[in-house]
Protein backbone atom coordinates (compact mmCIF):
# COMPACT_ATOMS: atom_id res chain seq x y z
CA UNK A 1 0.00 0.00 0.00
CA UNK A 2 1.17 3.55 -0.68
CA UNK A 3 3.14 5.21 2.10
CA UNK A 4 2.52 8.91 1.40
CA UNK A 5 1.89 10.63 4.73
CA UNK A 6 -1.78 11.52 5.16
CA UNK A 7 -2.92 9.56 2.12
CA UNK A 8 -3.98 5.98 1.42
CA UNK A 9 -3.40 4.40 -1.96
CA UNK A 10 -2.45 1.20 -3.75
CA UNK A 11 0.67 2.78 -5.20
CA UNK A 12 1.68 4.32 -8.49
CA UNK A 13 -1.12 5.39 -10.85
CA UNK A 14 -3.86 4.77 -8.29
CA UNK A 15 -5.86 7.39 -6.44
CA UNK A 16 -4.43 8.77 -3.21
CA UNK A 17 -7.26 8.96 -0.68
CA UNK A 18 -6.57 11.73 1.84
CA UNK A 19 -7.15 10.90 5.50
CA UNK A 20 -8.78 14.33 5.59
CA UNK A 21 -11.81 12.47 4.15
CA UNK A 22 -12.26 10.60 7.43
CA UNK A 23 -11.29 13.61 9.55
CA UNK A 24 -14.10 15.59 7.91
CA UNK A 25 -16.57 12.78 8.53
CA UNK A 26 -15.62 12.72 12.21
CA UNK A 27 -16.11 16.48 12.36
CA UNK A 28 -19.56 16.13 10.78
CA UNK A 29 -20.71 13.54 13.30
CA UNK A 30 -19.38 15.57 16.23
CA UNK A 31 -21.20 18.68 15.02
CA UNK A 32 -24.46 16.72 14.80
CA UNK A 33 -24.10 15.17 18.25
CA UNK A 34 -22.76 18.08 20.30
CA UNK A 35 -26.17 19.75 20.71
CA UNK A 36 -27.80 16.53 21.93
CA UNK A 37 -25.05 14.32 23.45
CA UNK A 38 -22.14 16.64 24.20
CA UNK A 39 -20.68 14.79 27.20
CA UNK A 40 -20.33 11.43 25.46
CA UNK A 41 -17.92 9.24 23.52
CA UNK A 42 -18.66 7.46 20.26
CA UNK A 43 -17.26 3.94 20.30
CA UNK A 44 -17.05 1.91 17.10
CA UNK A 45 -15.66 -1.58 16.64
CA UNK A 46 -14.00 -2.46 13.36
CA UNK A 47 -14.32 -5.72 11.51
CA UNK A 48 -12.52 -8.95 12.33
CA UNK A 49 -11.01 -11.52 10.02
CA UNK A 50 -13.40 -14.36 9.23
CA UNK A 51 -12.11 -17.93 8.81
CA UNK A 52 -13.36 -20.48 6.32
CA UNK A 53 -15.46 -22.46 8.77
CA UNK A 54 -13.08 -24.41 11.07
CA UNK A 55 -9.89 -23.76 9.10
CA UNK A 56 -6.99 -21.36 9.63
CA UNK A 57 -7.64 -19.80 6.21
CA UNK A 58 -9.48 -16.48 6.18
CA UNK A 59 -11.51 -14.50 3.69
CA UNK A 60 -9.70 -11.47 2.27
CA UNK A 61 -10.48 -8.83 4.88
CA UNK A 62 -12.72 -5.87 4.18
CA UNK A 63 -13.31 -3.27 6.88
CA UNK A 64 -16.74 -2.61 8.40
CA UNK A 65 -18.28 0.35 6.57
CA UNK A 66 -19.17 2.67 9.47
CA UNK A 67 -15.66 2.17 10.86
CA UNK A 68 -14.22 3.01 7.44
CA UNK A 69 -16.39 6.12 7.22
CA UNK A 70 -15.00 7.45 10.49
CA UNK A 71 -11.37 6.31 10.39
CA UNK A 72 -10.35 4.75 7.04
CA UNK A 73 -8.48 2.00 8.89
CA UNK A 74 -7.74 -1.04 6.75
CA UNK A 75 -6.44 -3.34 9.54
CA UNK A 76 -8.64 -5.88 11.32
CA UNK A 77 -9.46 -6.14 15.02
CA UNK A 78 -9.48 -2.40 15.83
CA UNK A 79 -11.62 0.01 17.83
CA UNK A 80 -12.13 3.73 17.39
CA UNK A 81 -13.41 6.40 19.75
CA UNK A 82 -14.48 9.98 19.13
CA UNK A 83 -14.87 12.33 22.08
CA UNK A 84 -17.94 14.39 21.24
CA UNK A 85 -16.99 17.13 23.73
CA UNK A 86 -13.50 17.80 22.38
CA UNK A 87 -13.62 16.23 18.92
CA UNK A 88 -10.58 14.14 19.80
CA UNK A 89 -10.19 10.88 17.84
CA UNK A 90 -8.58 7.78 19.29
CA UNK A 91 -7.68 4.47 17.61
CA UNK A 92 -6.95 1.14 19.26
CA UNK A 93 -4.96 -1.55 17.46
CA UNK A 94 -4.33 -5.19 18.43
CA UNK A 95 -1.11 -5.85 20.38
CA UNK A 96 0.73 -8.62 18.53
CA UNK A 97 3.51 -10.86 19.88
CA UNK A 98 7.06 -10.64 18.53
CA UNK A 99 6.68 -13.69 16.28
CA UNK A 100 3.91 -11.86 14.36
CA UNK A 101 6.75 -10.27 12.43
CA UNK A 102 7.92 -13.71 11.24
CA UNK A 103 4.60 -14.74 9.73
CA UNK A 104 2.68 -11.55 9.02
CA UNK A 105 5.24 -8.81 8.46
CA UNK A 106 6.87 -6.06 10.52
CA UNK A 107 5.14 -4.81 13.65
CA UNK A 108 3.82 -1.28 13.09
CA UNK A 109 4.40 1.19 15.91
CA UNK A 110 1.58 3.20 17.44
CA UNK A 111 3.33 6.36 16.30
CA UNK A 112 3.27 5.12 12.71
CA UNK A 113 -0.45 4.30 12.96
CA UNK A 114 -1.09 7.81 14.33
CA UNK A 115 0.73 9.35 11.37
CA UNK A 116 -0.93 7.05 8.86
CA UNK A 117 -4.50 7.78 9.92
CA UNK A 118 -4.20 11.34 11.24
CA UNK A 119 -5.90 10.79 14.59
CA UNK A 120 -5.24 12.46 17.93
CA UNK A 121 -4.08 9.43 19.91
CA UNK A 122 -3.38 5.73 19.37
CA UNK A 123 -3.31 2.85 21.88
CA UNK A 124 -3.50 -0.92 21.97
CA UNK A 125 -6.88 -2.62 22.25
CA UNK A 126 -6.01 -3.95 25.71
CA UNK A 127 -5.81 -0.31 26.89
CA UNK A 128 -9.32 0.56 25.70
CA UNK A 129 -11.07 0.33 29.08
CA UNK A 130 -8.50 2.46 30.85
CA UNK A 131 -8.55 5.19 28.21
CA UNK A 132 -12.35 5.40 28.28
CA UNK A 133 -12.36 5.61 32.07
CA UNK A 134 -9.95 8.55 31.99
CA UNK A 135 -12.19 10.38 29.54
CA UNK A 136 -14.94 10.06 32.15
CA UNK A 137 -17.88 10.96 29.93
CA UNK A 138 -21.54 10.46 30.79
CA UNK A 139 -22.23 7.86 28.13
CA UNK A 140 -20.83 5.64 25.40
CA UNK A 141 -22.60 5.96 22.06
CA UNK A 142 -22.56 2.62 20.28
CA UNK A 143 -24.01 1.65 16.94
CA UNK A 144 -27.19 -0.39 16.86
CA UNK A 145 -29.69 -0.32 14.02
CA UNK A 146 -31.06 -2.39 11.18
CA UNK A 147 -29.94 -1.97 7.59
CA UNK A 148 -33.22 -1.60 5.70
CA UNK A 149 -31.75 -3.27 2.61
CA UNK A 150 -30.42 -6.43 4.21
CA UNK A 151 -32.42 -6.68 7.42
CA UNK A 152 -29.15 -7.25 9.30
CA UNK A 153 -28.08 -5.20 12.31
CA UNK A 154 -25.03 -2.95 12.38
CA UNK A 155 -22.05 -4.21 14.39
CA UNK A 156 -22.34 -2.81 17.91
CA UNK A 157 -19.10 -2.32 19.83
CA UNK A 158 -18.49 -4.53 22.81
CA UNK A 159 -15.53 -5.29 25.06
CA UNK A 160 -14.80 -6.81 28.43
CA UNK A 161 -15.92 -4.27 31.01
CA UNK A 162 -18.42 -2.34 28.90
CA UNK A 163 -21.12 -3.17 31.43
CA UNK A 164 -19.59 -0.51 33.72
CA UNK A 165 -20.54 2.25 31.29
CA UNK A 166 -23.77 4.02 30.52
CA UNK A 167 -24.27 2.71 27.01
CA UNK A 168 -26.59 4.58 24.65
CA UNK A 169 -27.11 2.46 21.53
CA UNK A 170 -30.08 4.39 20.11
CA UNK A 171 -28.74 7.88 19.38
CA UNK A 172 -25.83 7.24 17.02
CA UNK A 173 -27.28 5.03 14.29
CA UNK A 174 -29.85 7.33 12.65
CA UNK A 175 -27.46 10.29 12.77
CA UNK A 176 -24.44 8.59 11.21
CA UNK A 177 -26.53 6.67 8.66
CA UNK A 178 -28.12 9.91 7.47
CA UNK A 179 -24.73 11.61 7.21
CA UNK A 180 -23.52 8.79 4.98
CA UNK A 181 -26.30 9.59 2.50
CA UNK A 182 -24.75 12.98 1.65
CA UNK A 183 -21.25 12.70 0.20
CA UNK A 184 -18.42 15.14 0.88
CA UNK A 185 -16.08 16.48 -1.80
CA UNK A 186 -13.46 13.94 -0.69
CA UNK A 187 -15.86 11.03 -0.92
CA UNK A 188 -17.00 12.14 -4.36
CA UNK A 189 -13.43 12.05 -5.63
CA UNK A 190 -13.04 8.43 -4.51
CA UNK A 191 -16.41 7.48 -5.98
CA UNK A 192 -15.57 9.13 -9.29
CA UNK A 193 -12.30 7.20 -9.37
CA UNK A 194 -13.79 3.77 -8.69
CA UNK A 195 -16.62 4.44 -11.15
CA UNK A 196 -14.11 5.44 -13.83
CA UNK A 197 -12.07 2.28 -13.20
CA UNK A 198 -15.22 0.16 -13.37
CA UNK A 199 -16.39 1.93 -16.53
CA UNK A 200 -13.07 1.29 -18.24
CA UNK A 201 -13.18 -2.35 -17.15
CA UNK A 202 -16.67 -2.72 -18.62
CA UNK A 203 -15.54 -1.16 -21.89
CA UNK A 204 -12.63 -3.63 -21.98
CA UNK A 205 -14.95 -6.60 -21.38
CA UNK A 206 -17.46 -5.43 -23.99
CA UNK A 207 -14.76 -5.31 -26.63
CA UNK A 208 -13.11 -8.69 -25.93
CA UNK A 209 -16.31 -10.70 -25.38
CA UNK A 210 -16.90 -13.29 -28.10
CA UNK A 211 -19.18 -16.29 -28.64
CA UNK A 212 -17.66 -19.45 -27.22
CA UNK A 213 -16.27 -17.68 -24.17
CA UNK A 214 -17.76 -18.55 -20.80
CA UNK A 215 -19.47 -16.00 -18.62
CA UNK A 216 -16.86 -16.48 -15.90
CA UNK A 217 -14.09 -15.62 -18.36
CA UNK A 218 -15.72 -12.25 -18.88
CA UNK A 219 -15.96 -11.87 -15.11
CA UNK A 220 -12.26 -12.68 -14.75
CA UNK A 221 -11.37 -10.02 -17.34
CA UNK A 222 -13.28 -7.44 -15.31
CA UNK A 223 -11.69 -8.48 -12.02
CA UNK A 224 -8.21 -8.46 -13.50
CA UNK A 225 -8.64 -5.04 -15.08
CA UNK A 226 -9.96 -3.41 -11.90
CA UNK A 227 -7.15 -4.83 -9.78
CA UNK A 228 -4.29 -4.54 -12.26
CA UNK A 229 -5.13 -1.09 -13.60
CA UNK A 230 -7.07 0.48 -10.76
CA UNK A 231 -5.65 -1.15 -7.63
CA UNK A 232 -9.13 -2.36 -6.66
CA UNK A 233 -8.56 -5.57 -4.71
CA UNK A 234 -12.27 -6.00 -4.06
CA UNK A 235 -15.45 -5.80 -6.04
CA UNK A 236 -18.50 -4.41 -4.30
CA UNK A 237 -20.75 -7.44 -4.86
CA UNK A 238 -20.75 -10.77 -6.65
CA UNK A 239 -20.31 -10.14 -10.37
CA UNK A 240 -23.40 -10.79 -12.49
CA UNK A 241 -22.48 -12.04 -15.98
CA UNK A 242 -25.78 -13.22 -17.38
CA UNK A 243 -26.00 -14.23 -21.03
CA UNK A 244 -29.19 -15.08 -22.91
CA UNK A 245 -31.92 -16.31 -20.58
CA UNK A 246 -29.61 -15.82 -17.59
CA UNK A 247 -30.01 -12.08 -18.09
CA UNK A 248 -33.50 -12.43 -16.59
CA UNK A 249 -32.08 -13.81 -13.30
CA UNK A 250 -31.79 -10.60 -11.31
CA UNK A 251 -29.04 -11.74 -8.92
CA UNK A 252 -27.31 -14.22 -11.21
CA UNK A 253 -23.71 -15.18 -10.39
CA UNK A 254 -24.26 -16.71 -6.95
CA UNK A 255 -23.02 -20.18 -5.99
CA UNK A 256 -26.03 -21.88 -7.58
CA UNK A 257 -25.60 -19.95 -10.85
CA UNK A 258 -21.86 -19.21 -10.95
CA UNK A 259 -21.49 -17.42 -14.29
CA UNK A 260 -20.74 -20.76 -15.95
CA UNK A 261 -22.65 -20.69 -19.26
CA UNK A 262 -20.96 -20.41 -22.66
CA UNK A 263 -21.82 -17.36 -24.73
CA UNK A 264 -23.89 -18.26 -27.79
CA UNK A 265 -24.27 -16.35 -31.03
CA UNK A 266 -27.27 -14.03 -31.25
CA UNK A 267 -27.80 -13.43 -27.53
CA UNK A 268 -27.48 -10.45 -25.23
CA UNK A 269 -25.00 -10.19 -22.37
CA UNK A 270 -26.17 -8.45 -19.20
CA UNK A 271 -23.07 -7.73 -17.11
CA UNK A 272 -23.55 -6.05 -13.72
CA UNK A 273 -20.18 -5.47 -12.02
CA UNK A 274 -18.52 -2.79 -9.90
CA UNK A 275 -15.10 -2.36 -8.35
CA UNK A 276 -14.37 -1.23 -4.80
CA UNK A 277 -11.58 1.12 -3.72
CA UNK A 278 -10.84 1.66 -0.02
CA UNK A 279 -14.41 0.70 0.75
CA UNK A 280 -16.12 2.90 -1.84
CA UNK A 281 -18.30 1.15 -4.39
CA UNK A 282 -19.22 1.32 -8.04
CA UNK A 283 -22.23 -0.48 -9.54
CA UNK A 284 -22.61 -0.49 -13.33
CA UNK A 285 -24.66 -2.66 -15.67
CA UNK A 286 -24.15 -2.87 -19.41
CA UNK A 287 -26.24 -4.88 -21.87
CA UNK A 288 -24.85 -5.65 -25.30
CA UNK A 289 -25.07 -8.29 -28.06
CA UNK A 290 -22.36 -10.93 -28.02
CA UNK A 291 -22.07 -10.60 -31.82
CA UNK A 292 -21.69 -6.83 -31.64
CA UNK A 293 -24.92 -6.11 -33.54
CA UNK A 294 -28.42 -5.80 -32.09
CA UNK A 295 -31.24 -7.75 -33.66
CA UNK A 296 -34.53 -5.94 -34.27
CA UNK A 297 -36.13 -7.37 -31.12
CA UNK A 298 -33.02 -6.71 -29.03
CA UNK A 299 -32.94 -3.12 -30.22
CA UNK A 300 -36.63 -2.68 -29.40
CA UNK A 301 -36.23 -3.76 -25.78
CA UNK A 302 -32.87 -2.04 -25.29
CA UNK A 303 -34.14 1.31 -26.55
CA UNK A 304 -37.28 1.00 -24.40
CA UNK A 305 -35.09 0.65 -21.29
CA UNK A 306 -32.79 3.45 -22.45
CA UNK A 307 -35.80 5.75 -22.88
CA UNK A 308 -36.79 5.02 -19.27
CA UNK A 309 -33.22 5.68 -18.11
CA UNK A 310 -33.02 9.01 -19.95
CA UNK A 311 -36.43 10.13 -18.68
CA UNK A 312 -35.17 9.87 -15.10
CA UNK A 313 -32.00 11.79 -15.97
CA UNK A 314 -34.14 14.58 -17.42
CA UNK A 315 -36.62 14.77 -14.53
CA UNK A 316 -34.34 14.05 -11.57
CA UNK A 317 -33.25 16.97 -9.38
CA UNK A 318 -33.34 18.06 -5.73
CA UNK A 319 -36.87 18.04 -4.36
CA UNK A 320 -38.08 15.18 -6.57
CA UNK A 321 -39.38 11.98 -4.96
CA UNK A 322 -37.41 8.86 -5.85
CA UNK A 323 -40.66 6.88 -5.79
CA UNK A 324 -42.01 9.21 -8.47
CA UNK A 325 -38.88 8.59 -10.55
CA UNK A 326 -39.46 4.84 -10.28
CA UNK A 327 -43.02 5.28 -11.51
CA UNK A 328 -41.85 7.56 -14.31
CA UNK A 329 -39.40 4.91 -15.51
CA UNK A 330 -42.18 2.30 -15.40
CA UNK A 331 -44.51 4.51 -17.39
CA UNK A 332 -41.95 5.23 -20.11
CA UNK A 333 -41.06 1.54 -20.36
CA UNK A 334 -44.72 0.56 -20.76
CA UNK A 335 -45.25 3.26 -23.40
CA UNK A 336 -42.30 1.94 -25.37
CA UNK A 337 -43.44 -1.70 -25.08
CA UNK A 338 -46.86 -0.65 -26.32
CA UNK A 339 -45.25 1.06 -29.33
CA UNK A 340 -43.29 -2.13 -29.95
CA UNK A 341 -46.46 -4.23 -30.08
CA UNK A 342 -46.04 -6.17 -26.83
CA UNK A 343 -48.80 -4.31 -25.02
CA UNK A 344 -52.16 -2.74 -25.84
CA UNK A 345 -54.60 -0.46 -24.08
CA UNK A 346 -54.30 2.49 -21.73
CA UNK A 347 -50.90 3.07 -20.14
CA UNK A 348 -52.64 4.85 -17.25
CA UNK A 349 -54.63 1.71 -16.56
CA UNK A 350 -51.47 -0.40 -16.91
CA UNK A 351 -49.90 1.71 -14.18
CA UNK A 352 -52.92 1.22 -11.94
CA UNK A 353 -52.67 -2.55 -12.51
CA UNK A 354 -48.94 -2.48 -11.53
CA UNK A 355 -48.01 -3.95 -14.91
CA UNK A 356 -44.58 -2.33 -14.78
CA UNK A 357 -43.50 -4.74 -12.04
CA UNK A 358 -44.10 -7.69 -14.39
CA UNK A 359 -41.26 -6.47 -16.59
CA UNK A 360 -39.19 -4.70 -13.91
CA UNK A 361 -39.79 -6.30 -10.51
CA UNK A 362 -36.90 -4.47 -8.84
CA UNK A 363 -36.58 -0.84 -7.79
CA UNK A 364 -35.26 1.93 -10.02
CA UNK A 365 -32.03 2.31 -8.08
CA UNK A 366 -30.39 2.80 -4.70
CA UNK A 367 -27.98 4.90 -2.69
CA UNK A 368 -24.32 4.07 -3.23
CA UNK A 369 -21.19 4.83 -1.23
CA UNK A 370 -19.30 2.66 1.20
CA UNK A 371 -21.84 -0.07 0.52
CA UNK A 372 -23.13 -0.83 -2.94
CA UNK A 373 -26.64 -0.62 -1.51
CA UNK A 374 -25.78 2.21 0.81
CA UNK A 375 -27.49 2.98 4.09
CA UNK A 376 -30.12 5.60 4.84
CA UNK A 377 -32.92 4.35 2.65
CA UNK A 378 -35.68 4.16 5.24
CA UNK A 379 -34.57 6.05 8.33
CA UNK A 380 -37.04 7.44 10.89
CA UNK A 381 -38.55 10.72 9.75
CA UNK A 382 -38.31 9.94 6.04
CA UNK A 383 -40.86 8.37 3.65
CA UNK A 384 -41.62 4.75 4.43
CA UNK A 385 -41.51 1.81 2.04
CA UNK A 386 -44.62 1.52 -0.13
CA UNK A 387 -46.35 -1.86 -0.29
CA UNK A 388 -46.91 -2.07 -4.04
CA UNK A 389 -45.30 -4.36 -6.63
CA UNK A 390 -42.00 -2.86 -7.75
CA UNK A 391 -42.15 -0.01 -5.25
CA UNK A 392 -41.83 -2.42 -2.32
CA UNK A 393 -38.44 -3.39 -3.77
CA UNK A 394 -37.33 0.24 -4.05
CA UNK A 395 -34.42 0.71 -1.64
CA UNK A 396 -35.38 4.26 -0.70
CA UNK A 397 -38.43 6.48 -1.13
CA UNK A 398 -36.63 9.67 -0.12
CA UNK A 399 -36.72 13.01 -1.87
CA UNK A 400 -33.54 13.72 -3.85
CA UNK A 401 -31.04 16.11 -2.28
CA UNK A 402 -27.75 17.59 -3.40
CA UNK A 403 -24.68 15.33 -3.01
CA UNK A 404 -26.65 12.10 -2.93
CA UNK A 405 -25.10 9.36 -5.07
CA UNK A 406 -27.49 6.79 -6.52
CA UNK A 407 -27.88 4.30 -9.31
CA UNK A 408 -30.42 4.68 -12.10
CA UNK A 409 -31.08 1.15 -13.32
CA UNK A 410 -34.34 0.52 -15.13
CA UNK A 411 -34.70 -2.89 -16.71
CA UNK A 412 -36.97 -5.07 -18.77
CA UNK A 413 -36.95 -8.84 -18.25
CA UNK A 414 -38.97 -11.73 -19.57
CA UNK A 415 -39.32 -13.92 -16.49
CA UNK A 416 -41.58 -16.90 -17.06
CA UNK A 417 -43.24 -17.06 -13.60
CA UNK A 418 -44.13 -13.35 -13.76
CA UNK A 419 -45.36 -13.58 -17.35
CA UNK A 420 -47.43 -16.67 -16.59
CA UNK A 421 -49.06 -14.97 -13.62
CA UNK A 422 -49.79 -11.82 -15.63
CA UNK A 423 -51.29 -13.79 -18.52
CA UNK A 424 -53.80 -15.41 -16.15
CA UNK A 425 -54.56 -12.21 -14.22
CA UNK A 426 -57.86 -10.49 -15.14
CA UNK A 427 -56.32 -7.13 -14.19
CA UNK A 428 -53.13 -7.50 -16.24
CA UNK A 429 -53.73 -9.99 -19.07
CA UNK A 430 -55.94 -7.57 -21.03
CA UNK A 431 -52.86 -5.40 -21.70
CA UNK A 432 -50.63 -8.20 -22.99
CA UNK A 433 -50.42 -9.30 -26.62
CA UNK A 434 -49.91 -13.05 -26.03
CA UNK A 435 -48.41 -14.03 -29.38
CA UNK A 436 -45.81 -11.24 -29.13
CA UNK A 437 -45.05 -12.04 -25.50
CA UNK A 438 -44.45 -15.65 -26.53
CA UNK A 439 -41.91 -14.46 -29.07
CA UNK A 440 -39.87 -12.98 -26.23
CA UNK A 441 -39.89 -16.11 -24.06
CA UNK A 442 -36.25 -16.96 -23.41
CA UNK A 443 -35.10 -13.47 -24.41
CA UNK A 444 -33.49 -12.79 -21.05
CA UNK A 445 -33.36 -9.16 -20.06
CA UNK A 446 -31.93 -5.69 -20.46
CA UNK A 447 -30.69 -3.47 -17.64
CA UNK A 448 -28.98 -0.11 -18.01
CA UNK A 449 -27.39 1.01 -14.75
CA UNK A 450 -25.59 4.30 -14.25
CA UNK A 451 -23.97 5.72 -11.12
CA UNK A 452 -25.08 9.32 -10.72
CA UNK A 453 -24.60 12.39 -8.55
CA UNK A 454 -27.44 14.71 -7.58
CA UNK A 455 -26.36 18.34 -7.96
CA UNK A 456 -28.28 21.57 -7.40
CA UNK A 457 -28.94 21.69 -11.15
CA UNK A 458 -29.99 18.06 -11.68
CA UNK A 459 -28.45 14.63 -12.11
CA UNK A 460 -24.90 14.15 -13.40
CA UNK A 461 -23.84 10.80 -14.85
CA UNK A 462 -20.52 9.55 -13.46
CA UNK A 463 -20.55 6.38 -15.58
CA UNK A 464 -18.51 6.32 -18.79
CA UNK A 465 -19.64 3.50 -21.04
CA UNK A 466 -21.31 3.42 -24.46
CA UNK A 467 -25.08 3.61 -24.04
CA UNK A 468 -26.94 4.08 -27.33
CA UNK A 469 -27.27 1.19 -29.76
CA UNK A 470 -24.99 2.98 -32.20
CA UNK A 471 -22.35 3.72 -29.54
CA UNK A 472 -22.32 0.10 -28.39
CA UNK A 473 -22.04 -1.32 -31.89
CA UNK A 474 -19.29 1.15 -32.81
CA UNK A 475 -17.38 0.49 -29.60
CA UNK A 476 -17.43 -3.30 -30.02
CA UNK A 477 -16.39 -2.91 -33.67
CA UNK A 478 -13.39 -0.82 -32.61
CA UNK A 479 -14.67 2.32 -34.36
CA UNK A 480 -14.32 4.44 -31.21
CA UNK A 481 -11.45 4.83 -28.75
CA UNK A 482 -11.21 5.63 -25.06
CA UNK A 483 -10.87 9.36 -25.61
CA UNK A 484 -14.65 9.62 -26.03
CA UNK A 485 -15.12 8.24 -22.52
CA UNK A 486 -12.20 9.96 -20.78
Amino acid sequence: MGSVVGKLSMGQNTLEVPVALFELNRKRIVEKLQPIKNNSVILLQGGTELPFYDTDTTYVFRQESYFTWCFGVTEAGCYGAIDVLSGESILFFPRFPEDYAVWMGPLVSLADFKTKYGVTRVYYVDELDGVLQKLNRDSLLTLRGVNTDSGFAAKEATFSGIEKYNVDNATLFPVIADLRVHKTKYELEVLKYVIEVSSAAHRHVMRITKKGMYEYQCESEFLNYCYKIGGCRHVSYTCICGSGTNGAILHYGHAGCPNDYPLRAGILCLFDMGANYFGYAADITVTFPVDGRFSQDQRLIYEAVLAANLAVFKAGKPGVSWSDMHLLANRVLLEQLKKGGLLKGSVNEMMQANLGAVFQPHGLGHFMGLDVHDVGGYLPGYPERLDRPGLKSLRTARVLEENMVLTIEPGCYFIDPLLNKALTSPEQSKFLVPEVIERFRGFGGVRIEDDVLVTKNGIVNLTKVPRTVEEIENWIAGKEDDRKYA
